[in-house]
């Protein structure tokens, strides 16, 4: 047992150097020549491959999962998610820019590893390729903010407000040269329905201390227009006796305004960058941005990162929803299909062995090849 143990975390780290050594190859060749890292961001990389692996295998197992509870098989997922699938060059841009931002995959709700499939491009064994994009959380978007910020902020509070709660706003004024509130929960364990948030930044000089106040209405104008009902609450689609049907889920509403709250607090408008901190990492990760909300998927990916697989090409049986990203650590993640988003759903059916099922099970055993 000792010295199989042993072997796993050799070829573990031997993976990891592998990989690092190839996103700082392809980094050089294809944006600046060879590139130097510092042994922490080395490091950093290393721990990008732990996680990255990790989501890899969770999406393979949900894929092969899926194609065997559908009932009709021409809708299965034939493309199976690992290394050999995986557009490296589209990946080592990220990583670097990431790592020299000193964003940390292994920690909680840092960075998650999102993959995609690109129905455009074939990968060698000539199934189609996946993009792996790296998406900070919202515990990421508070270190990057500190980080590049015009004034680190002393302390920053955010916190939401129910309807027995006590909330008090003390705006400046001539009277009032500090910005502040009062706060006072009245029934810790009853505390009624959520009526807003608020984040409170402060500051060494108590005078630019700043409130920001955000309605129940103004949270829910941030809610994704395709928000899943696991998450949000609401109605979400379920199968009972065979039979597609609506029910109400309690969903994970008040985490998602917590974290709706926080992405507000911690935004460039009211906590502003410094442009002599600006680099080409962080102008990178705007860019990300952006191309992912071109994408039209920025909304799902914040609403359902670091769960299992989602596949738009076919629906499951019935599970117990899982938590959001930022009450687990569990890695697992999304394999979001940007292939044609009409395609006809299939009603799932037990699962059961096929040959395809066993075929891809064993493809997904297979090593990276670096």
């Amino acid at each position: 047992m000792a010295n199989e143990m042993t072997v796993q975390k050799t070829e573990s780290l031997s993976n990891s150097e592998a990989f690092t050594n190839k996103v700082l190859k392809e980094f050089g060749s294809n944006v600046a020549g060879n590139i130097q890292v510092t042994d922490y961001q080395r490091q950093l990389i290393q721990g990008y491959f732990i996680a990255t692996d990790r989501a890899l295998k969770m999406a393979e197992e949900k894929r092969v999962s899926k194609n065997e509870n559908n009932k009709d098989h021409k809708w299965d997922n034939p493309d199976p998610i690992n290394w050999n699938t995986v557009d490296l060059n589209a990946l080592a841009l990220d990583v670097v820019h990431y790592a020299r931002m000193g964003l940390d995959m292994m920690q909680d709700n840092h960075l998650s590893a999102i993959p995609f499939k690109d129905n455009n491009r074939l990968s060698r064994t000539g199934t189609k390729m996946y993009v792996v994009n790296l998406m900070p959380g919202y515990n990421g978007i508070q270190y990057i903010a500190e980080k590049y910020a015009l004034e680190k902020p002393v302390s920053v509070t955010v916190e939401l407000v129910y309807s027995t709660d006590t909330f008090k706003p003390l705006k400046k004024n001539r009277e009032n040269r500090i910005e502040s509130y009062d706060f006072e929960i009245n029934n810790a364990f009853d505390r009624g329905q959520i009526v807003g948030g608020f984040g409170y930044i402060e500051y060494e000089e108590p005078t630019k201390n700043k409130l920001i106040i955000m309605t129940l209405k103004d949270i829910l104008k941030r809610k994704p227009e395709k928000a899943s009902g696991e998450f949000w609450g609401g109605k979400k689609t379920a199968w009972e006796k065979g039979q597609k049907v609506e029910v109400e889920t309690e969903g994970w509403f008040e985490e998602m305004c917590l974290k709706t709250v926080k992405r507000e607090v911690y935004s460039a408008k009211n906590m502003p960058r410094d442009p002599k901190k600006i680099d080409d990492a962080y102008e990178y990760m705007r860019m990300q941005e952006i191309r992912l909300a071109q994408m039209e998927t920025q909304e799902v990916i914040d609403a359902e990162a670091n769960q299992v697989v989602i596949d738009t090409e076919a629906q499951e049986t019935p599970q117990k929803p899982a938590q959001p990203a930022f009450l687990t650590d569990d890695g697992g993640q999304q394999a979001l299909d940007l292939g044609n988003p009409a395609k006809p759903q299939a009603q799932p059916q037990p699962a059961r062995n096929t040959t395809a099922a066993r075929t891809t099970a064993a493809t997904r055993t297979a090593g990276p090849t670096f």
